[in-house]
């Protein structure tokens, strides 16, 4: 477990990806074994300074699980440090080898501590929604991952960008927004609030029981990123992604061009 979780970490300090972890594992490991690898590095994050301010949801859509040949959703912790501004833009070198999915955040202003959760519960508890992007980003080289890989590398979290204007609940159905993504004014993902295990309501009552149950339940104040609602875009130096999503409006974020290609290529 110790060797997975410093395989990991020395990927991303040192931006040169690793092998997969589940070759780490006896019979490639089983899904307790990879959380408490997660659980590990988010223990090291912590130690080192870095705050937790809620939990993200992955593997949603059946498009992504098809994507990375998983079949069920998995959870990851979101760091305060992992968050670009609306508009902003990331690093060249910040990551590894990031993908762009466009989603629906949640703000919670009540715990959820039941471990069978409803959609009712989720619905009292949540304060507002957000249009989001979740920039995920594996550790592991060629995003050659199993569901074991994913959830030790942190369900594969990298960065993530919130929308500015919190909406409530009561003005928009989940179930049935709509969301187009474009990079470089092109459209390169569509998809819907159903795409997201039937609605993002239903992803986040998954994950609060999957915490509550786990004695780690969600608390008022987190942020909930509930999960894609169409495929994932490869991102590469130069782009610029923005995604609308009905009733909640839309979220934009750049990746910064890499200084040292465009200097031996002489646009410098």
């Amino acid at each position: 477990m110790v060797k997975a979780a410093d395989l990991l970490a020395d990927a991303a300090r040192t931006g040169t990806a690793c092998p997969p972890v589940r070759d780490l594992f006896d019979d490639g490991g089983d899904l307790e074994t990879a959380y408490a690898v997660q659980q590990l590095g988010v223990r090291r994050g912590l130690a080192a300074g870095r705050r937790i301010v809620g939990r993200k949801i992955g593997l949603t859509s059946v498009a992504v699980q098809r994507q990375l040949g998983v079949d069920r959703p998995d959870f990851g912790a979101l760091f305060a440090d992992m968050a670009v501004p609306d508009g902003g833009e990331v690093a060249a070198g910040r990551l590894l080898q990031p993908k762009v999915e466009a989603e629906v955040a949640l703000v919670l202003g009540r715990d959820l501590p039941e471990r069978e959760c409803t959609v009712v519960d989720v619905l009292r508890a949540v304060d507002f929604a957000l249009p989001a992007l979740e920039i995920v980003d594996s550790r592991i080289a060629g995003w050659d991952i199993s569901l074991v890989d994913t959830v030790a590398d942190n369900a594969s979290c990298g960065l993530y960008v919130l929308g500015a204007t919190p909406v409530p609940l009561t003005a928009v159905d989940l179930r049935t927004v709509t969301m187009t993504m474009t990079r470089g004014g092109e459209t390169v993902s569509e998809g819907s609030g159903a795409a997201c295990l039937g609605s993002p309501l239903n992803a986040a009552v998954w994950l609060a029981s999957a915490l509550a149950e786990r004695g780690d339940p969600l608390r008022a104040g987190d942020l909930v990123l509930t999960g894609a609602l169409g495929p994932m875009v490869p991102a590469a130096p130069g782009d610029v992604f923005e995604a609308h999503i009905s009733a909640l409006g839309s979220v934009r974020v750049g990746f910064a061009q890499d200084a040292s290609l465009l200097k031996a290529g002489g646009a410098l």
